[in-house]
């Protein structure tokens, strides 16, 4: 595997991946600072609008061949609507309004890597193009678990900054 070139996974890390991260990166920010039925709630909001153009976009542009409607693709519900929600509800069931930053990296973190992996299991087990996944799993484990990683170290680093200055919801005194 290169760093750059035709079989380098950078692109789709540096695409995907940060789309992914930023769709990600809101429901555990408010399940870190707030608790977690606001982080699963934004967790269904974001992850329905990704999925909505991520789905589309695969549906109209990349897909060439009119029958794979990737709307009932089972991995896109799951990796985007299902993974927004446990994302956002782990991290802030972990958490407990707590603002010691081990406790928030530990949450973050845990609810990084269990969304990244029920993904990974999504796309090798049930997606229409798990074909792809199975062909080279390393590739497709590195790219879905990089992003996720990378997200639960930023995250709480990120509520650790926004509780310094009092950018938190009500309910904190």
């Amino acid at each position: 595997m290169k760093a750059f070139g035709v079989n380098s996974p950078l692109p789709d890390i540096l695409t995907h991946g940060f789309a992914l991260m930023t769709v990600f990166a809101i429901p555990v920010l408010i399940g870190l600072i707030w608790n977690k039925w606001a982080g699963g709630a934004a967790g269904f909001i974001m992850g329905g609008l990704y999925y909505v153009a991520y789905a589309g976009y695969y549906t109209a542009v990349i897909n060439t061949l009119p029958a794979y409607n990737m709307y009932r693709d089972p991995s896109f519900i799951g990796d985007f609507l299902l993974g927004g929600i446990i994302i956002g509800y782990i991290a802030g069931a972990l958490n407990n309004k707590s603002q010691n930053f081990k406790r928030m990296f530990g949450a973050a973190m845990t609810a990084a890597v269990t969304v990244g992996m029920v993904q990974f299991v999504l796309n090798y087990t049930v997606s229409f193009a798990a074909y792809m996944t199975r062909n080279d799993p390393f590739y497709a484990w590195w790219t879905t678990m990089l992003p996720m990683v990378i997200l639960g170290v930023i995250a709480p680093i990120i509520a650790k900054v926004m509780t310094w200055y009092g950018l938190y919801p009500g309910g904190h005194s």
